[in-house]
């Protein structure tokens, strides 16, 4: 089997889209991968858009930045702080939670190995990723539903949910973009790879591109 051409891909896409990073690039790039604020923005991020999540972290901050400040903080002030976030209420209380953990078993300080996030009620293999690459700058490979899906779309390879993309991506995928890789199909997707009727002819790389899927596009 030929082996995809990811350096093509990942060159050309960086050309494109390396400026539109998402929003917890912009928070590690800003906070010099604060892994707690790291945690954070994801978590928030998760069915909200970037720009609300930018506006959002940027008013919690000033009130919280660590787990000690956000157990102190009531769970009303909270909510306000975060609001108009999707699920804000229920996100309010896994803030809470995650914090707790955090502190009460990890020093204060937060896990950098997928194994361990994931033991924490309230964080996701998706999210672990995202802290173990954007807050620690290890090796991660997270794949959300852009990377599922256009990972998929292209070619690279053929799986029916997330975890099986990145099982799948960790064995095909050069180490030297598993970081990267995230980062740039999100913008990707998020731009031109939507889920319907993706913009192919605006794409920078049809000539990589199976279409797999693909019954309508602009």
């Amino acid at each position: 089997m030929k082996q995809f051409p990811f350096r093509k891909m990942i060159e050309i896409l960086k050309t494109n889209f390396e400026d539109k990073v998402p929003a917890v690039t912009k928070i590690s790039k800003k906070e010099k991968g604060n892994p707690f604020l790291v945690l954070i923005g994801t978590l928030l991020s998760l069915r909200t858009k970037d720009e609300l999540t930018d506006k959002v972290m940027e008013r919690l901050m000033q009130k919280a930045r660590t787990p000690e400040e956000i157990l102190k903080l009531p769970v009303e002030e909270l909510q306000k702080l975060i609001y108009p976030v999707g699920f804000y209420r229920n996100k309010s209380m896994v803030l809470k939670n995650v914090s707790k953990i955090i502190i009460e078993n990890y020093n204060g300080r937060v896990p950098d190995t997928i194994d361990e996030l994931l033991k924490i009620k309230g964080i996701g293999r998706k999210t672990a990723n995202l802290v173990v690459t954007e807050g620690y700058n290890k090796l991660g490979i997270c794949v959300d539903t852009h990377v599922h899906r256009i990972s998929n779309r292209i070619g690279i390879v053929m799986t029916k949910n997330p975890h099986k993309t990145e099982d799948v991506l960790r064995k095909v995928l050069p180490k030297k973009y598993w970081i990267i890789y995230n980062m740039l199909l999100v913008s990707f997707g998020r731009n031109i790879c939507k889920p319907v009727s993706p913009l192919c002819s605006k794409c920078p790389i049809p000539h990589l591109c199976k279409r797999i899927g693909v019954t309508k596009c602009r």
